[in-house]
């Protein structure tokens, strides 16, 4: 059974007098460039701010100072209030520690601390500098855990559909994909217990999976579509082939999609390839061009957001404004970049 929470009253956080004041009842959605890392920024109609991983450490602070200058100067945020961790690789919480010393983050929320971690062998220290940020308080997030956000009046609900390799109920339409599913060999990797959120703004459908893998996405979505169809996708595993099954990628038939990929990690063409065949796919925007690839082999140069390699990169975001009401949805590149207006789904019918 789900456990059901509500994040802004019984958690007593308090937003931003001044930030509640400038909003207009939008859900702001910013993709933040920490080159093949990953950090999204959330902030709700009432200001609530959630915040999916924080991209590399070190760096001289480059994925840091990126975060808190989208929190801050973008967003207009004093505080943080929840700090999620997808899964436990360096490029997803590498950040959260240092993060908690320049800002106050109220909560944080991560798929549960393992004993060890294989593929890390630093993991052990690492953990420790987050155990302090948390103040060893975080709380684990598990498949079918719902949450009601305020919002000044059009529903916001968040549901984790996939935590630690287990996914919410089999239940839903008939996935007309589900023979497409190849298994590849078992991954024992952390990526495939990522957490995998699902996020609904009145009809507006959004989806962030980590780096949740080929099997375990399958899973989710074989026999049947729990999901249902998606407007905003962002693409999982910074758009590497060992993730984004057909067989979920189709299922979902996201009218927009974001890759937060980098110069040369992500990108792949198979992964673009399968984003083409989803018939709603109005547009791919992709943090950055693929060094590797010729421009024929992925979105146009419209929609990419940097074009550099990472010594001359901008660390220009991809930012998504949902309206008030959340029937319709604009995606811009930077701050001062062409919005691009589509509807949610649910709004057309």
């Amino acid at each position: 059974m789900a456990r059901c929470f509500t994040f802004l009253l019984s958690l007593t956080l308090i937003v931003s007098p001044l930030f509640a004041g400038e909003k207009e009842g939008t859900l702001d959605i910013y993709f933040i460039d920490v080159e093949g890392g990953a950090a999204t920024l959330i902030v709700t109609p009432t200001g609530e701010s959630i915040l999916i991983d924080s991209g590399y450490p070190d760096l001289n602070g480059r994925d840091r100072d990126r975060i808190l200058d989208t929190l801050k100067n973008q967003a207009k945020l004093d505080h943080l209030d929840h700090a999620v961790v997808s899964h436990w690789h360096l490029d997803h919480y590498g950040n959260h520690a240092s993060l908690s010393a320049l800002i106050p983050i109220h909560n944080f929320w991560d798929r549960g601390i393992p004993d060890a971690l294989q593929e890390d062998k630093n993991f052990d220290t690492r953990i420790a500098d987050y155990r302090a940020a948390s103040q060893n308080e975080s709380k684990a997030l598990t498949a079918g855990d719902t949450f009601e956000l305020d919002s000044n009046g059009t529903p916001l609900k968040v549901t984790i559909v996939a935590a630690s390799r287990e996914v919410i109920e089999n239940t839903g339409e008939a996935n007309p994909f589900a023979s497409e599913h190849e298994p590849k060999p078992v991954d024992n990797s952390d990526n495939a217990s990522s957490l995998g959120i699902l996020l609904e703004f009145g009809d507006f459908r959004f989806l962030c999976c980590g780096d949740l893998t080929w099997n375990t996405e399958a899973k989710l979505m074989t026999p049947n579509n729990p999901i249902g169809k998606i407007d905003l996708f962002m693409v999982t595993h910074h758009g590497l082939p060992n993730s984004n099954n057909p067989v979920f990628v189709k299922a979902i038939d996201p009218v927009v999609a974001v890759m937060c990929n980098g110069p040369k990690k992500g990108g792949h063409p198979d992964t673009i390839a399968t984003l083409g065949s989803c018939k709603s796919l109005k547009h791919l925007y992709q943090l950055h061009r693929n060094v590797t690839l010729g421009s024929e082999e992925q979105t146009p140069a419209a929609y990419i957001a940097n074009s550099e390699p990472t010594e001359n990169c901008e660390g220009i975001g991809v930012k998504a404004t949902v309206a008030a009401n959340g029937t319709s949805y604009e995606v811009q590149i930077g701050q001062a970049g062409t919005r691009n207006k589509y509807e949610s789904r649910s709004s057309k019918h």
